[in-house]
C-alpha cells in the first residue's frame, strides 16, 4: 500500500487506511512554518518523542507523578518496550491493527498508549466513563480486535465485548503496573517478558491515532491522526503556551481527549518534563497535586476552574506560573475572579479533536481578556460566511482554519465533506475577528451542546430519553448555566401526563446515565403537553431553549 505522497505504508493491516476519506475531501495541510520543515518521510512518534528524551539525557529525570509512585523516563522506556513485545509476540498485533485503551489517567495506560504506537498499532483512545453501547459502537467502526483495559473500569468494557463479533481479546492492567490484581493478566505478561523491543519504521502519514468525537447526528465520529500530527502539534500551540524542561505539568482533561493527550503525554515527553497524572481530577485532587508537587503549570477546563475558586485559598500555589483553559467558552467574569484569587492569569484558546489540539491561542500576556486570541504558529484561521468566502472584521460567521493538522472521519464521507470545504477545516464554531486580528466566541452551528468541557451530541441523548417506556417524544438542547458553561435540557411529551413528577424526571435521568456516559444525562428535565413545531414539523429549539 502506498500513501498519497507516493511513499510505502508500514501497514500490513491496511483496514484503517482504506478508511480514510477520498484523498479530494481532505484538508490542505500547511508545513511551510519553518518549525515544521523537516520531518522525516518514516516516523514513528512513539520513537520521536521517548527515546529522544532517553538520548536528550532525561532517563533519569521524573516523567510521571501519580499518587505515591513517580516514574522516571527509563522505567517508562522499559515498560513501553517490554508491553511493545507483549503486544507483538503474545498477542499478534501487527502494523495497522486497532488496539482500544480504556483506563483513567495513569501511568500504564501512558504506556500501552506509547507501546502501540511503537509497533505501527493504531491507538483507539476512549474515556473510561463510556458505557457498553458507546463502546459497542467504537468497536465496530474501527474494527477492534484487541483491548487493553484498567481493571478498575472493566464492567462496560467486558458487556461490549460480550456482543461485540470483533473484539477478540481484553487484556486488563492495574494503574502501575504493580501486580497487585491476579486477574490483571497483562501486569503478569509484562513482568514476564525483557525489554529490547524495537520498533516500526512508520511512515509519517500512516495512522497512529483515531480520537472518537461525538457527532451531531448522534453517533460519535472517528478523526484519524498520523505519525507527523502528534510531532507537528508539539511545535506550534507549545510555542505560545511553552513547556520548559524543568516544568511539572497537571491538568483535569482525561488522556482520552486530544486536549488532555497532549497536555498530559504528548508536550511532557517532547520537551523532557513532568506531569502529574490524576485518575479522578477533582477540584480537590488538582489543588492537592499543584501543592504537593509544585507544579508550574495547569491545563483545564471553565467548569473545573469555577469549582477550584472558592477552594484556592486552602492550597499552597505558589509554584504555579501559568494556566490555560479550553473545551468552552472561558467567560471574562471567571478570568477576573481566578486572577484575583491566584495571581495568575487564565490562557484561553480552542482546538478540538479533528485537528487534534490548540490552534487559536491567546497569548502569555493574556492582552485580550475573553477572546480566543490569534491563530497559533503554523495554522491560519479565519471567519467566514455559509459560502466559504472570509468575511470582514467585526461579522460573525464560521470559523475555518488549516495548518499541519486537519479533520479526517474513518469510513464517513458524508461528514468529512461537511466538515472540509474548499480545503479548509470548518468547525463548527461561530466566531467574529476584531479589528486586532483576536477571535471572539460566539456559539456553535449545529446541535452540539457543550458541558463542562465535554461534547454532547443533543440527538444521542434524544435517542435513549425517548427509549424510556413513559416518553412519546423528547427534544433536547442546551441552555445556559454558570457552573458548567451549559447543561442538557430534555424537553419531554409523556405518552401519561399524569406522570409528571420529579420521580419521573429522576427516573429518566437514572435511565440515561445506564445507557450513555454519565455526564450526557439531562440535568434539566421539563414536561411539555406538546413540542412546539413550526409549520412545516421542524421542533422549535430556540423556544425550548427559552422555556
Amino acid at each position: 500500500m502506498r500513501l498519497p505522497g507516493g511513499l510505502p505504508s508500514a501497514h500490513r493491516d491496511p483496514f484503517i487506511a482504506a478508511q480514510l476519506p477520498p484523498r479530494e475531501l481532505w484538508p490542505r495541510f500547511d508545513y511551510s512554518a519553518p518549525h515544521l520543515r523537516g520531518y522525516p518521510d518514516r516516523l514513528n512518534a512513539s520513537v520521536a518523542l521517548l527515546d529522544a528524551a532517553i538520548d536528550a539525557g532525561a532517563a533519569d529525570r521524573p516523567v510521571f507523578f501519580y499518587e505515591d509512585v513517580a516514574w522516571t523516563y527509563r522505567h517508562l522506556f522499559d515498560r513501553v518496550q517490554r508491553i511493545a513485545r507483549v503486544l507483538v509476540e503474545q498477542f499478534g498485533v501487527v502494523p495497522g491493527t486497532r488496539v482500544l485503551l480504556r483506563s483513567p489517567n495513569t501511568p500504564m495506560v501512558a504506556a500501552c498508549w506509547l507501546a502501540v504506537a511503537r509497533v505501527g498499532g493504531v491507538v483507539v483512545n476512549t474515556m473510561p466513563l463510556l458505557r457498553a453501547r458507546e463502546l459497542s459502537f467504537i468497536l465496530d467502526k474501527a474494527q477492534v480486535r484487541l483491548a487493553l483495559c484498567e481493571i478498575g473500569v472493566a464492567e462496560d468494557l467486558a458487556a461490549a465485548a460480550a456482543q461485540s463479533p470483533v473484539l477478540e481479546r481484553v487484556s486488563y492492567f492495574t494503574a502501575t503496573c504493580d501486580g497487585s490484581r491476579a486477574d490483571a493478566d497483562l501486569d503478569r505478561r509484562v513482568a514476564a517478558t525483557p525489554a529490547g523491543a524495537g520498533s516500526v519504521a512508520t511512515a509519517a502519514d500512516d495512522v497512529a491515532l483515531v480520537s472518537f468525537t461525538s457527532g451531531t447526528t448522534g453517533n460519535p465520529k472517528g478523526a484519524a491522526h498520523f505519525h507527523r500530527d502528534l510531532l507537528a502539534v508539539t511545535d506550534c500551540w507549545p510555542r505560545v503556551y511553552t513547556v520548559a524542561r524543568d516544568e511539572v505539568v497537571v491538568g483535569s482533561p482525561t488522556l482520552a481527549f486530544t486536549y488532555g493527550l497532549a497536555a498530559s503525554l504528548l508536550y511532557p515527553l517532547r520537551y523532557q518534563a513532568s506531569a502529574v497524572l490524576l485518575p479522578r481530577p477533582t477540584p480537590e485532587a488538582i489543588l492537592g497535586a499543584v501543592a504537593r508537587h509544585r507544579a508550574t503549570s495547569l491545563y483545564s477546563v471553565p467548569t473545573s476552574y469555577q469549582a477550584m475558586l472558592p477552594l484556592v485559598w486552602n492550597y499552597d500555589l505558589s509554584s504555579l506560573r501559568k494556566c490555560t483553559s479550553a473545551g468552552e467558552n472561558l467567560r471574562q467574569r471567571l478570568f477576573r475572579d481566578w486572577e484575583e484569587a491566584t495571581g495568575r492569569r487564565i490562557v484561553n484558546g480552542l482546538g478540538t479533536t479533528e485537528m487534534l489540539t490548540h490552534f487559536v491561542s491567546e497569548s502569555m500576556p493574556v492582552a485580550c481578556v475573553g477572546s480566543m486570541g490569534h491563530a497559533v504558529p503554523g495554522y491560519t484561521a479565519r471567519v467566514i460566511d455559509d459560502a466559504g468566502r472570509p468575511l470582514p472584521w467585526g461579522e460573525r460567521g464560521r470559523l475555518a482554519v488549516i495548518g499541519p493538522t486537519g479533520c479526517r472521519y474513518i469510513g464517513d464521507p458524508e461528514r468529512q465533506q461537511a466538515a472540509v470545504q474548499n480545503g479548509w477545516n470548518v468547525t463548527g464554531d461561530l466566531c467574529e475577528q476584531d479589528p486586532e486580528g483576536c477571535f471572539w466566541y460566539v456559539d456553535r452551528t449545529d446541535d452540539m451542546i457543550i458541558s463542562s468541557g465535554y461534547n454532547i451530541s443533543a440527538q444521542e441523548v434524544e435517542r435513549v430519553v425517548c427509549d424510556h417506556p413513559k416518553v412519546q417524544a423528547c427534544a433536547v438542547v442546551g441552555v445556559p448555566d454558570p457552573a458548567r458553561g451549559n447543561v442538557v435540557r430534555a424537553c419531554i411529551v409523556l405518552r401519561d401526563p399524569a406522570e409528571r413528577s420529579d420521580a419521573t424526571a429522576r427516573e429518566v435521568q437514572d435511565y440515561v446515565k445506564s445507557v450513555l456516559a454519565p455526564y450526557k444525562y439531562p440535568r434539566d428535565v421539563r414536561f411539555l403537553d406538546e413540542l412546539p413545531k413550526t409549520a412545516t414539523g421542524k421542533i422549535q429549539r430556540y423556544r425550548l431553549r427559552e422555556a
